[in-house]
């Protein structure tokens, strides 16, 4: 099992999905496309592609060149039935990549926030042994329209395009079910000069809302990753 990913930003890393990975013996090719490297002219060679998040939003073809590229290397793998995730910033771009209309700004969400799967949901089988309703960390500020044929999974109050499906696996998480206690740490650290700005009081709210909030979405979240990867064919 041969799987490539993009990452998009300096600190977004797969996380949680790592862990089911190597429980499956996947090999792992990561491509860092912010810093310039290149991606391939399709998906000839793997098995399933993993798009992560970043802090730019879908449409910054200006200052992220590559974007529209990874728009089209989504699709091929998609439409020639390998296995895709997209994650935050990587949901967006598979919306985008079929043609769903991309909102920058006004869907501001951040902490452990609450999601509710649909009936679809409920039913599609990355969601298999989660709840219908479950805690999982969010960090965006943007949000989309689902393109046409997709299937909505998931949603909240807030933003309603939580996670959808694109044919038999290829699937946008707005939410990071990736980012596990650790990892939340690990980003609320390294970017605690922007949160004390963005969000007042996080520094001190964090360690009693990870205690609450952060076993449930760890464990829905690994769920998610191991359901995920169970989507991807045999080689």
């Amino acid at each position: 099992m041969h799987v490539l990913v993009v990452q998009n930003f300096e600190g977004a890393s797969l996380g949680q999905v790592a862990i089911a990975l190597d429980e499956a013996n996947a090999s792992v090719e990561t491509i860092r496309a912010d810093k310039g490297e290149p991606l391939p002219d399709g998906a000839n060679g793997y098995d399933a592609l993993v798009v992560l998040g970043g802090a730019q939003n879908a449409l910054a073809d200006d200052v992220c060149p590559w974007l529209p590229a990874l728009c089209d290397l989504m699709r091929d793998f998609s439409e020639a039935d390998r296995s895709v995730l997209g994650i935050c910033l990587g949901s967006q771009l598979l919306a985008r990549a079929y043609g769903g209309q991309n909102i920058v700004g006004g869907a501001t969400e951040f902490g452990w926030r609450e999601v509710e799967l649909t009936g679809d949901g409920v039913a599609d089988p990355i969601f298999e042994g989660v709840g219908e309703r479950f805690r999982t960390f969010e960090w965006h500020d943007d949000t989309f329209m689902l393109p046409g044929g997709a299937v909505r999974l998931a949603g909240n109050l807030d933003v309603q395009n939580q996670a959808f499906r694109v044919g038999r696996a290829a699937y946008g998480m707005q939410f990071h079910f990736e980012a596990d206690r650790p990892m939340v740490e690990q980003w609320s650290d390294a970017f605690a000069t922007l949160l004390a700005d963005l969000q007042p009081g996080w520094a001190e709210r964090h360690p009693a809302e990870a205690a609450l909030h952060g076993p449930q979405a760890d464990a829905a979240g690994m769920t998610i990753a191991r359901n995920w990867v169970r989507t991807i064919a045999a080689p």
